[in-house]
């Protein structure tokens, strides 16, 4: 097995040569910066500074979630707004329902009313001609018939 070395030899003014590159190379890019002139990590000549670059890449990252996040919020709270119109809708209609048969009761309480008053006034009509007849001396049998038929009539149709 043969072993070949390669040496190579750096002579002390290449040294220098390189470091004294080196210094003029960040001297450059002193000079550029306090411009606001930058190298991108391709060496790029670039305005912004790449830490700036790269924090406004990012803020304009959390800027596109939080529009995205803001997007579905506003979705959810339509989607809420249009089951609460809904529901005071129905509200509103169930609402009127009980206005309306309140209203019926009363009518229904108001026709009884009514009814029991025609009845007493017919009540006493009939006393007064029974007590008429019983001065006069005849004898009259009541009507019941009568009486209950107008009764009927007067009923209302829905049973209350």
């Amino acid at each position: 097995m043969t072993h070949l070395f390669l040496t190579a030899t750096v002579t002390p003014s290449e040294q220098n040569f390189s470091r004294k590159a080196g210094r003029e190379t960040a001297m450059a890019k002193d000079i550029l910066g306090e411009a606001g002139l930058h190298f991108d990590e391709l060496n790029k000549l670039r305005v912004l500074d790449p830490e700036v670059t790269q924090q406004t890449i990012e803020l304009k990252e959390e800027c596109k979630d939080f529009v995205d996040k803001i997007g579905q919020f506003q979705k959810i709270v339509g989607g809420l707004i249009e089951l609460v119109d809904q529901l005071a809708k129905e509200a509103e209609n169930e609402k009127m329902k009980a206005i309306g048969a309140r209203n019926l009761l009363k009518s229904i309480a108001k026709q009884r009313e009514a009814q029991q008053q025609q009845l007493q006034a017919l009540i006493a009509e009939k006393k007064m001609q029974l007590e008429s007849c019983r001065c006069l001396g005849k004898e009259i049998k009541p009507e019941p018939r009568s009486l209950d038929s107008r009764l009927h009539r007067t009923e209302p149709k829905d049973g209350y």
